[in-house]
């Protein structure tokens, strides 16, 4: 039977210098993205951390007869709360004075999942591709806040049941990792939301770290072999290249979780919380006194840089300067300091007398910023405040709810059902009409959402036809699984002569079939819609701006910016990617290419305005006016070319 050391879990410095590296990747991947591309490892760092302490906390309760469930929330409530109440009521506070109605309406509901421990499933719920920027979302990162809190609102409760049969304590932990493992790689790693948010998805890395303190709690083995003890003293190093490796290497285009976390940050981390205290890496690099201090204000510091980020990118409406971000990442120490001696510690480390006061103080006070949090949502982020009504400076829809809501009330859900049935959605809302309820189809839009929004301006264009759009989030070409039955149907249907293709080419180019170009697929598309006596239109795409609509439409509160232009180096790196693609397509005469570029840009700038009205509701998305105005241009020009 193994047997569990009963001495006291002792204190590790080194571990605190992990905790250091785990946030300082984060922080800097949040201020610094171009620069630490992988940095939100960090996070997977911490859960095999947490998993690791709070572990050997309750392994060495239960043996020794002293574990208390009372005791342990009333530790992680002392633990955890302080910090968070502090930053949830700053934030609600910033908020009043900054954030627009919907925005403010946004932060109540994130207040109150923060609250309540839930946010990891208010952002799985919210994501999608019009899901708002995450750079608008100041709660945005408590999202593994929630799953580590869900864990060990389980993990104590599991721990205590199974320990009755602790001669076999080793086998099952090894056994819920590795099923938690396959239950990541198998059930959850292909949905890439759900297995970035799912806590059943992220549990594995938790189980890790418990593993790793089981083991370290177990008596000696009485022999330990040299080649053991060589390893021992590298692998620290190891872990510390598999970290360093996937904060440079992995991106947020990485299928992330996965392997890449299993192989970099989790194994790296946990590499080395097994290495010995006073191997190399570990006390030399970990155990140095200021990676110590960084790690002792790793939570508050945690808490606080992402809404200073957040805040200051939804005033300016785009990411703040450069210098600007390096005095938030100070702010952010400074305020972590301080929060953490006068906040946390005296909170955490009081007098015992007073242990239960303040816990009960703390419950008291969460509940009470989670149901201020709920009334803000319900109540649309209080309209009566100042910040909620800014200066309008030009007239136009921001935002997807208006956009989503005109197909509805204007036109048809498309032809045939089955591909109504397979549509996206925004919302509850099917993202797939036509202009005419009855009456052959004319004219397809085929493409994703940079495709959609010509649907409006195109249909009130051409009121004689009748047409149908089509999306999936993917390229628009033959060979592309996602459009089979698109193109099926559309080649199909003799009815339908003109085919209009259109999508976020410089993000799409990537999507490709194995061993096709971007001018491959597309010559292949329009040459089989030609022999099918179809006319194939290719729209470049509109252009990108770094900034929100927002700061055109208004001037914010806390702001003076109110700017609608961008200079067309910013638009011209991207459309570069595939312009000189199109320029030979033009070439082919089985299909023609439309330039809308030149509607909103000249040649120094692009602007996202036209005659007082803004034509874009996010950054690269139209809105109705500006489906209007394109689409008018569009039609112009098929008809000038003939395709109509």
């Amino acid at each position: 039977m193994a047997q569990i050391n009963t001495s006291p879990v002792p204190y590790r410095p080194d571990i605190d210098g992990l905790r250091a590296l785990a946030v300082l990747s984060v922080v800097l991947f949040h201020a610094f993205p171009e620069w630490v591309h992988g940095g939100f490892i960090g996070v997977d760092i911490f859960f095999v951390i947490s998993g690791y302490l709070i572990s050997s906390i309750i392994y060495k309760g239960l043996n020794d007869g002293t574990f208390s469930f009372s005791d342990f929330y009333a530790r992680r409530i002392k633990r955890i709360f302080p910090a968070l109440i502090a930053v949830l009521i700053s934030c609600l506070l910033f908020g009043w004075f900054s954030l627009l109605s919907d925005e403010y309406q946004q932060i109540g509901k994130h207040t109150f999942g923060a609250s309540t421990f839930t946010n990891n499933f208010m952002f799985w719920s919210e994501s999608g591709y019009f899901d708002n920027d995450s750079n608008t979302k100041p709660l945005l990162h408590l999202w593994s806040l929630s799953i580590e809190e869900q864990f060990y609102l389980l993990w104590p409760l599991l721990l205590w049941w199974i320990y009755k049969w602790k001669a076999h304590l080793g086998k099952i932990l090894i056994g819920l990792t590795v099923g938690f493992t396959l239950l990541h790689f198998y059930i959850f790693h292909p949905d890439r939301v759900a297995a970035f948010y799912a806590p059943y998805a992220r549990f594995f890395e938790l189980l890790i770290g418990a593993s790793i303190a089981y083991y370290h709690l177990q008596l000696k083995p009485k022999v330990i072999h040299p080649l053991h003890k060589r390893f021992k003293s590298i692998q620290s190093f190891i872990g510390l290249g598999l970290i360093l490796i996937g904060i440079h290497i992995i991106t947020k285009e990485s299928h992330f979780p996965g392997w890449y976390a299993l192989l970099s940050p989790v194994l790296g981390a946990a590499l080395i919380i097994d290495s010995p205290k006073d191997s190399f890496v570990n006390k030399y690099l970990f155990s140095n006194k200021a990676v110590v201090w960084i790690g002792l204000i790793s939570y508050p510091l945690y808490l606080w840089h992402w809404p200073l980020l957040s805040f200051g990118y939804i005033v300016d409406s785009q990411i703040p300067a450069l210098g600007m971000r390096i005095t938030l990442v100070i702010l952010a120490i400074f305020l972590a300091a301080l929060t953490y001696y006068f906040i946390e510690k005296p909170i955490r480390f009081g007098h015992p007398k007073t242990s239960k006061r303040k816990v009960i103080l703390l419950v008291i006070l969460m509940i009470a910023i989670g149901t201020v949090g709920g009334v803000i949502y319900k109540k649309s982020g209080l309209i009566q405040r100042n910040a909620a009504t800014p200066i309008i400076k030009h007239q136009g829809d921001t935002g997807h709810v208006l956009f989503h809501q005109y197909p509805y009330q204007h036109f048809y859900l498309c032809t045939p059902q089955n591909i109504q049935d397979e549509a996206l959605r925004w919302d509850s809302t099917i993202r797939c009409f036509q202009s005419k309820k009855d009456g052959l189809i004319d004219i397809a839009i085929i493409g994703d959402s940079h495709a959609e929004h010509l649907f409006i301006g195109l249909s009130e264009a051409l009121p004689s036809k009748n047409v149908v759009y089509y999306t999936r989030p993917t390229l628009p070409i033959l060979g592309n699984s996602e459009f089979n039955h698109v193109f099926d149907y559309v080649i199909s249907n003799k009815n339908i002569k003109t085919i209009i293709l259109d999508a976020y080419w410089s993000n799409r180019k990537n999507e490709l079939p194995k061993y096709t170009s971007l001018f491959d697929g597309l010559i292949y598309t329009a040459h089989t819609l030609h022999l099918q006596q179809k006319n194939t239109v290719i729209i470049d795409d509109i252009p990108v701006f770094s900034f929100d609509p927002k700061q055109c439409k208004f001037i914010r509160p806390l702001s003076s910016k109110n700017n609608c232009i961008e200079d067309k180096k910013y638009f011209d790196k991207k459309y570069q990617t595939y312009i000189s693609t199109f320029e030979l397509i033009k070439k082919n005469k089985e299909v023609a290419v439309i330039n809308t570029v030149p509607l909103f840009c000249n040649e120094k700038n692009c602007t996202m305005e036209k005659n007082g009205k803004i034509l874009y509701r996010d950054d690269q998305h139209l809105n109705i006016e500006g489906s209007r105005y394109i689409g008018k241009f569009i039609a112009d020009e098929m008809r000038k070319k003939k395709l109509l």
